[in-house]
């Protein structure tokens, strides 16, 4: 399965890197553009002074990962598609040159679920997608769940627990469904 992950779902740092953990797992293929790249070290700088540097550093090393995840398209498939917020029709076209099977995202309004079934895609949030796959393959998200917790807990100095830190993430129903582990 290919999916496309939109910025806001790149941006924050532990919902990316549960998505981008459970597809180094083999749960998908996933897709993004250089567009979204930009948006994403964009936000970072806003963020944090020197966190667009930081970001950039991440895309590199992503896109070495994933040498085929960076979608390429002509100006042309922009100019035919259509969503409610023109801003987002680049994610659509990333989505619709990529062959990808959905696209994940925080902005629901933005991507009618009619408008997408018409390039042959659907929409899920992270968080569904992610309580889902650990529904069908708990494991899996567990052990992805727990590296991101152990990352988290070295980085930050905290000692944070998993329930906490997804909540935080945005993650409250993989939050409720992993809550003790760790």
């Amino acid at each position: 399965m290919k999916i496309l992950l939109d910025t806001c779902v790149l941006y924050p740092t532990v919902m990316r890197e549960m998505l981008l953990g459970v597809a180094n797992e083999g749960a998908f293929e996933p897709l993004w553009s250089a567009a979204i790249e930009g948006e994403w070290a964009h936000t970072a700088e806003k963020h944090h002074s020197g966190g667009g540097a930081f970001a950039e550093g991440e895309i590199a090393l992503l896109n070495a990962r994933w040498p085929r995840a960076r979608i390429r398209y002509g100006a042309a498939l922009e100019t035919r598609l259509w969503l409610p917020d023109p801003g987002d029709i680049h994610v659509l076209a990333a989505a619709v040159a990529g062959s990808a099977d959905v696209i994940i995202t925080l902005n629901k309004k933005d991507f009618p679920a009619q408008v997408l079934a018409e390039e042959g895609l659907s929409r899920s949030d992270p968080d569904s997608y992610l309580r889902g796959l650990w529904a069908a393959e708990p494991d899996l998200v567990a052990g992805v769940a727990l590296q991101v917790l152990a990352k988290a807990r070295e980085l930050s100095g905290e000692d944070w627990n998993m329930r906490a830190l997804l909540k935080k993430a945005r993650l409250p129903r993989l939050a409720k469904a992993l809550d003790g582990l760790g």
